[in-house]
């Protein structure tokens, strides 16, 4: 079954601060807002006489959270930001997935050692602002490394509670009063020896909660029993443990990442031995599952930048995940990635086909009567074969891996509709059976990167052909 993709940057925009953490809002209604949180660690101040690398003055963690609103009635610059906060330097943030008290709220986790909530009040059509509600420490000289909610089903199971890690290994499980709203602590334990890289609920059975270390562990906790001890505890992993996320569609399919490059799928009632173990060539800082889609994965593999997994076939066999995509923009640590739950208008109805090639741009935008301009392009797994001055990126991907996509040669005259998917001709006009076969899918998606303090929003396009039987 092929995968013809391709990958549209629709905006990029420049955090200031080193970008780690990006969500879309997951809640009905407020699916076009989209926050995202950074971490800047600025250097203590020059003193005369002293040199500052000799400066035993601690360095300050800086943040700041920003808030945009996404339109596609603005096609070159669809985000608008609509807020920023300084805060301290965050590390995580997420979206409980349903409203508390009516109104969405995000969970940032920071340098301080603080969970915060907040809660976004007005319209998301009109305006809106993020106010701060309540907030806990969860401990002296510890820096909150993650949070996850009870809430990833996007049911409204009680109670409601987020799971927390941080820097000195320990996990926090957290009760929100929804009447408040408030955050307290329920119970504090050490589950690693090292950082607490990451922490997530089963989103099947919320008293069951994993974590990740750098101490190379993965474990899982039942929260009802005594929380020191650990329901299994795996050392699959052969580096430190960073990202874990249950799938919300599938029980007990459960992804995690690690500094070693991996990630591997498990089925939660046998944690011996995973399901599908995929390398992807760089450390895996986050792991999202699509909001609808249960078998499509979304890997941010920090030096070898985005890629989104197909592990269809690991879920009924036991071989790898399929890179389908790889979006490698981003010229700095691929942290933060996030699935928008927005639906793309249909890009069947574009006059030229989403996944034809399209012409190479001599102007700052392309003419579209340059159809007689031959456009002779080879390309192995990745290559931008358009650039326009409003830096949106059209991208081939060869996602069999095995050497060039057949040749796209439009000829003056030649019908705008005819385009290679899959290595094969399809002309929309003479074969409507081939087009009844094909399987449209697209999703925006938003991405950011530390070092370079850049934010993308980006559109994935495919095509799923069958083959004829």
């Amino acid at each position: 079954m092929a995968w013809p993709c391709r990958t549209r940057t629709l905006q990029v925009v420049d955090t200031e601060y080193s970008a780690d953490a990006v969500e879309w809002c997951p809640v009905p209604g407020w699916h076009r807002i989209l926050a995202c949180g950074t971490y800047q660690l600025q250097k203590p101040g020059r003193k005369p006489g002293v040199n500052p690398s000799e400066s035993d003055e601690p360095h300050t963690r800086l943040g700041r959270l920003y808030m945009y609103h996404y339109s596609e009635e603005q096609p070159f610059i669809p985000l608008t930001e609509i807020q920023r906060i300084e805060t301290a330097a965050i590390l995580d943030i997420k979206w409980c997935h349903i409203p508390v008290a009516q109104h969405p709220m995000l969970g940032i986790a920071n340098a301080k050692g603080t969970v915060e909530l907040c809660h976004l009040t007005g319209s998301e059509k009109n305006s809106c602002k993020l106010e701060p509600l309540s907030s806990v420490d969860l401990g002296a000289q510890c820096i909150a490394l993650s949070l996850d909610w009870s809430t990833g089903r996007e049911q409204c199971g009680h109670p409601l509670r987020v799971i927390s890690s941080d820097s000195k290994g320990k996990l926090n499980l957290l009760s929100i009063d929804e009447s408040a709203p408030s955050v307290h602590i329920l119970s504090q334990w050490k589950a690693h020896n090292f950082e607490a890289w990451i922490a997530a609920f089963n989103y099947w059975d919320t008293d069951i909660v994993y974590s990740g270390g750098d101490d190379c562990m993965l474990r899982g906790w039942d929260t009802r029993c005594c929380p020191e001890m650990p329901i299994f505890t795996s050392e699959r992993h052969s580096m430190g443990v960073c990202s874990i996320q249950c799938n919300p569609h599938r029980e007990y399919l459960l992804a995690t990442g690690s500094y070693d490059e991996h990630v591997l799928l498990w089925d939660t009632r046998n944690m011996k031995q995973p399901l599908a173990d995929t390398h992807v060539e760089g450390g895996v800082w986050r792991l999202k599952w699509h909001p609808t889609r249960e078998h499509l994965l979304l890997a941010a593999c920090m030096h070898n930048g985005f890629k989104i997994l197909d592990c269809q076939g690991s879920m009924e066999n036991t071989e790898e995940c399929t890179v389908v995509s790889s979006y490698i923009l981003h010229n700095s640590l691929a942290y933060g990635a996030d699935w928008s739950r927005l639906s793309p208008r249909d890009s069947l109805a574009a006059k030229q086909d989403p996944l034809s090639a399209p012409e190479l741009s001599e102007g700052p935008v392309a003419s579209s009567d340059q159809g007689g301009k031959k456009l002779d392009l080879q390309i192995q797994n990745l290559k931008i074969v358009y650039e326009s001055p409003t830096a949106t990126f059209d991208v081939l991907l060869d996602e069999e891996g095995e050497g060039t996509i057949s040749q796209v040669r439009p000829e003056s005259g030649s019908d705008p509709h005819s385009q290679c998917l899959g290595g094969r001709g399809l002309d929309i006009k003479c074969d409507q059976t081939e087009l009844a076969k094909a399987q449209r899918e697209s999703s925006i998606l938003a991405t950011c990167s530390f070092y370079d303090n850049i934010l993308h929003v980006w559109k994935w396009e495919t095509s799923q052909i069958n083959p004829s039987e």
